[in-house]
């Protein structure tokens, strides 16, 4: 056939199969622009012309199969009609592709997200490739809206309402084997037989494994029991007020039969929402922070840790999580173990395959005489906050490791200018800052010192997203980003609760605000000895510490670590008592410090820019993301 097509090519087999293999020009990863879409439709029209036996899509990309619609055209729906005819554009596409008389399949290797997987549901068959990168999901709600080319109508259709609810409420993706198992995907197949499955597939007229009759029901007249449940359950993680979108998911499937078009108001209200925009804007964010490193050739295959404490041991889990070959030092194996245990607890929630659990566990190997240290290629130290001690590592670590490794240390509160003295090259030492939980918290901090080593920095950040985290670059002064504007928020928190106020009310106030988690309860996260022990720094020149957490600190109520802080916590969660009003202007005046703090550190250069510091606060304290960060928010309310 020839189209003469930008972005697809086709091609009939001997058998009478078209391949339609989507390779989208001048990118590295496939999505579903208005121009891609259109040439989809000149490609049916050819095919209504000429019908195959059979239509198979497939990516001619190595990054996967389709990663959703193209975002960048989100930015431009800045009329109601403009996005209703974006909706419009995947509804009767994808369900003309529904419509065809040929049989059709989707052949899916690699992420296959969004508008992609909605394509697919459109197919016939859904072949999926059991490879590590294939994942599916609709996570249109991660960008505040919703899946409204087709996924809101043929996931349940395919699943049942309760899991496509799940998936497109919360993001979920699915892998090859947990898709076939579920009924999204027909089977999965290895990358060597997949062609020769598609085709016999394709052409068996095999029927689709039916929807058990319950779940016919709960997607049929039975709608609004699974409707009620599912919007309890989005109410204890989101507010409407700041995440419309899931709200408007339910009511769409429930109401509409996932035909968004029929719900006018809720396409508009949603697509072109503050938090839409807001939360496409952390999505560009979080893109620029993946591309820091990559201007530099450097893969790590193994990494020694030294500190096997929380934070070391956690550090050291994940790389070997990750892939990487991991040897951690300590004192003795007696401090060691600990983290092996921790280590293989994390694990084995999240790796059911017993030979995939130990072959994570052998990669991470017990190290106490630190012979790793002259085979690594990441160096990362991760003991206690003590100038001196760290010198004394230092020296030992200079005389073994590579001159070509990175040597980086993990300290939260230690200028990296006093911590490189004793290095024969000082200019090689960087920071590679992590937060607790370090399975959890998406974002690294790379802190460069005044006279470092801008390549061993570069080094640093591919590093870190080679461990699938997030960099981002910051220069060496106490607190760095993150902890700099956490200190004087959670300050004037604890002053609130000098005056009087209960820790209920305060964390109230920020939860309504948009917070994941109140600034008192965060306290006690962090711990009440470290909050004392940054002292000044936390409560400002000459300023007292809060009399609140003196008092507690005296009484050994040291926050989760002890049991108790402002918060019992013994029962494994913080136990609270219902908060009272909150005041007028409160979450306002808990907020500004932090605010403040954060452009004060954009001014010095601490952060490159205001765009940098929005995402560094978002992903490194959970700042409400529907705000577009903190400087954005400022910007938005003064304008």
């Amino acid at each position: 056939m020839n189209l003469n097509l930008q972005h697809w090519r086709v091609a009939v087999d001997g058998e009478g199969i078209a391949w339609a293999t989507l390779d989208k020009a001048g990118e590295s990863a496939n999505s579903l622009s208005k121009a891609v879409m259109g040439e989809l439709a000149q490609l049916l029209d050819a095919l209504d012309r000429n019908p195959p036996k059979a239509l198979i899509f497939r990516s001619g990309k190595e990054a996967g199969f389709i990663a959703g619609a193209d975002i960048q055209e989100f930015t431009q729906l800045d009329t109601a009609e403009k996005g209703r005819e974006l909706v419009e554009r995947g509804w009767n596409l994808f369900n003309r592709l529904a419509a065809v008389r040929y049989p059709t399949l989707a052949l899916v290797r690699g992420h296959c997200l969004g508008g992609g997987l909605e394509l697919a549901l459109a197919c016939r068959y859904l072949l999926a490739v059991d490879e590590p990168g294939t994942k599916m999901g609709l996570p249109e709600v991660m960008l505040g809206i919703f899946p409204g080319w087709g996924g809101m109508l043929r996931l349940p259709e395919r699943v049942g309402p309760a899991a496509a609810l799940d998936m497109m409420l919360t993001g979920k993706t699915l892998d090859a084997r947990r898709a076939r198992n579920l009924g999204l995907a027909d089977d999965c197949v290895p990358p060597r037989v997949m062609e020769n499955a598609a085709r016999l597939l394709v052409l068996s007229n095999q029927p689709r494994r039916p929807l058990p009759f319950v779940q016919k029901l709960f997607n049929g007249p039975l709608k609004f029991v699974v409707a009620n449940g599912a919007k309890k359950q989005v109410a204890k993680r989101a507010r409407p007020e700041h995440y419309p979108a899931p709200y408007a998911i339910i009511d769409i499937w429930a109401q509409h039969n996932g035909n968004a078009l029929a719900a006018p108001e809720l396409v508009d209200g949603i697509v072109r929402s503050p938090t839409a925009r807001n939360l496409v804007r952390v999505f560009f964010l979080q893109e620029r922070l993946k591309g820091f490193g990559k201007d530099v050739d450097f893969k790590a295959q193994r990494v020694h840790v030294v500190g096997a404490g929380v934070m070391g041991g956690d550090i050291a889990a994940w790389c070997a999580l990750r892939g990487l070959t991991v040897t951690l030092q300590d004192q003795n194996m007696e401090r060691i173990a600990p983290a092996l245990k921790r280590a293989r607890a994390t694990f084995a929630k999240r790796i059911k395959d017993k030979l995939q659990l130990r072959a994570v566990m052998d990669r991470l190997i017990p190290d106490p005489d630190g012979r790793g240290a002259a085979h690594a290629d990441v160096v990362i130290e991760a003991i206690f906050e003590n100038v001196e001690a760290k010198h004394a590592l230092f020296g030992k670590l200079d005389a073994v490791m590579r001159p070509d490794a990175v040597l980086a240390t993990n300290t939260s509160s230690l200028r990296l200018e006093d911590l490189r003295t004793v290095l024969k090259n000082p200019a090689r030492l960087v920071g590679i800052h992590f937060f607790n939980p370090v399975a959890k918290m998406p974002l690294v901090e790379v802190v460069s010192a005044d006279g470092g080593d801008p390549e061993m920095a570069k080094k640093a950040a591919a590093f870190v997203r080679q461990i699938d985290r997030l960099p981002l670059p910051v220069k060496s002064a106490p607190g760095f980003l993150v902890n700099a504007v956490l200190g004087p928020y959670m300050l004037e928190a604890m002053r609130a609760v000098d005056e009087g106020l209960s820790p209920e009310t305060v964390d109230e106030a920020m939860l309504a605000f948009g917070m994941p988690m109140g600034p008192v309860e965060l306290v006690d996260m962090v711990g009440l000895d470290v909050a004392m022990a940054a002292g000044k720094a936390l409560a400002g020149a000459g300023a007292e510490p809060p009399k609140c957490l003196v008092e507690r600190f005296n009484a050994g109520k040291l926050g989760k670590k002890s049991g108790q802080g402002f918060y019992d916590h013994r029962s494994g969660k913080p136990a609270k008592g219902a908060p009272g009003a909150v005041p007028a202007g409160l979450a306002e005046r808990l907020a500004k410090p932090l605010l403040e703090r954060t452009r004060k550190l954009v001014e010095e250069g601490i952060v490159a820019d205001a765009d940098l510091a929005d995402a560094g606060v978002i992903f490194g304290t959970g700042f409400a993301p529907f705000t577009g960060g903190p400087l954005n928010y400022q910007a938005k309310k003064n304008g």
